[in-house]
């Protein structure tokens, strides 16, 4: 390519950080996440990794390497393997700590657990275990349901959130017991509710409970602002001048929402939706034309250089089980509001993508059937759309009549362009190239089991505009790249 670029996914396509909690230590961006395994089986099977940045350049992410493996702490077993989304702070004593909790296969005992504490002198160095979160007399903080702790340094404050929770009257008794691991009694006489979003505060040795956990948004939503956009994970928090900002996915588990409060552990209002990874509710969109298969997000918001942005995850091998991170710019409004961004290509790159160069067909921010699934804790069958891969190579696969595949955003400079597509196909069909308002060309598709190109004159168009490809045609397509590849004189 011409120029210094970045896309979404931002990471390399190879890399899957979800869950991802990007944090300012000195003079860069480090993404705290979860570990996804390419084409993976379950949740979060590799351990933790970091990826960083400058501060001054989002577009040269560098990765800091492993930092702590499962297997470090004492709890690890065959049956609980995995670490879920982590989140990590700076402690008073200039020390990092990272915390987690661990779980099973497809989320099996992940609700049942203690939350760990890992400690290192660096952000991305070797994490070494330092104990699990505790009652002041040694016992281990089970209070509620730890689950997707998220930790903040607030003036020398350390506060902890967590928790999850399931809509009301969906668990029995005995589903509670057995997912949550608590007695009748236990979950009966919890006050408000055994689930729902909590907040506490810890001691400086970043272990001992300082102030008792409680819940920090009602559980009991009907009839109040909460009630479309109930908390249900992934708990997040950040201090914007004098407000509170609590991030979390909801109910409909695929969008980010965000809550804000003068306080940092009571009286939150609603805020909005942030994002959503089937662009859901941006521009009144409804669940069944959703843009994306959907299904978990984890993320949160940072201020970089005086630009805003929200960190998200898309899901892709037709599964909740490789996530790959995105980040989009957002604003926030006089009045503190935030208003819902849609997915890009762009991304950190803070400018449309330049018609020049080649690129991974896989940064497409819009992939639909027009009947995209919500994920589940499984891996579909169903044939749709979808980024995957085979060996080194990563392209979007299972392409039928009638999918369409977007890219956000490219500026156009009124040169004619000779544009290409890499495909494979088990049958014919076409491809038409559009922006939002016009066609630009037709590129036709034929049977072919090795990789294929296709180039054709784009119109002449200038301006910033989403491109879409739309497959009409027999059999399935594969798409590996998409070019730019030269200029007419």
């Amino acid at each position: 390519m011409e120029q210094e670029q970045i896309f979404n996914p931002f990471l390399p396509l190879w890399e899957y950080i979800p869950d991802g909690e990007p944090h300012i230590f000195g003079n860069r961006v480090y993404l705290f996440g979860s570990h996804d395994k390419e084409g993976g089986e379950t949740f979060c099977m590799l351990n933790y990794t970091v990826w960083s940045v400058e501060l001054n350049n989002l577009k040269n992410w560098r990765c800091d390497g492993e930092i702590y493996r499962a297997e470090q702490d004492p709890l690890f077993s065959p049956e609980m393997s995995y670490m879920y989304a982590p989140d990590v702070v700076q402690g008073n004593d200039g020390k990092y700590y990272l915390y987690y909790c661990l779980s099973g296969k497809f989320g099996d005992g992940g609700y049942r657990g203690v939350i760990s504490v890992a400690v290192c002198d660096t952000p991305a160095g070797k994490y070494q275990y330092l104990g699990f979160v505790r009652n002041p007399d040694g016992s281990p903080m089970k209070k509620y349901i730890c689950f997707d702790p998220a930790v903040m340094n607030d003036n020398g404050v350390i506060r902890l959130y967590y928790g999850t929770a399931y809509p009301e009257g969906e668990l029995t008794l005995q589903e509670q017991m057995q997912m949550f691991g608590k007695t009748a009694e236990e979950i009966q006489h919890t006050p408000d509710n055994i689930m729902g979003a909590i907040s506490c505060t810890l001691e400086n040795n970043m272990l001992t409970i300082k102030t008792a956990p409680k819940h920090l948004l009602p559980y009991s939503v009907q009839g109040t602002e909460f009630a479309e956009h109930p908390f249900f994970e992934a708990a997040s928090m950040r201090k914007v001048g004098k407000k509170y900002y609590f991030i979390y996915s909801s109910w409909q588990n695929h969008e980010l929402c965000y809550a804000i409060s003068d306080f940092p552990d009571k009286e939150f209002h609603f805020g909005g939706t942030i994002i959503s990874n089937g662009d859901i509710g941006y521009q009144g969109r409804t669940p069944e034309n959703r843009l994306n298969m959907t299904g978990t997000t984890h993320g949160s918001i940072i201020q970089i250089q005086n630009q805003w942005y929200v960190f998200y995850h898309r899901l892709t091998h037709k599964s909740d089980y490789s996530r790959q991170a995105c980040a989009e710019r957002i604003e926030l409004l006089p009045d503190g509001s935030i208003s819902q961004v849609q997915m890009t290509s762009c991304g950190l790159n803070n400018a449309p993508l330049v018609t020049s160069g080649v690129y991974p067909a896989g940064i497409a921010c819009n992939i639909t059937n027009g009947h995209m699934p919500h994920g589940s804790n499984k891996i579909f069958t169903e044939h749709f759309p979808h980024v995957t891969h085979a060996g080194n190579e990563r392209f979007i696969a299972e392409i039928e009549n009638h999918t369409l595949i977007g890219y956000k955003f490219f500026a156009f400079d009124q040169k004619q362009k000779l544009f290409r597509l890499c495909y494979q196909s088990t049958g014919s069909g076409k491809f038409s190239v559009h922006t939002e308002t016009e066609k630009l060309a037709e590129m036709p598709v034929s049977p072919c089991q090795e990789w294929k190109n296709v180039i054709v004159p784009l119109k002449n168009i200038q301006g910033i505009h989403s491109l879409y490809l739309i497959y009409t045609g027999n059999g399935e397509v594969r798409l590996l790249e998409l070019a730019f590849d030269c200029y007419f004189e």
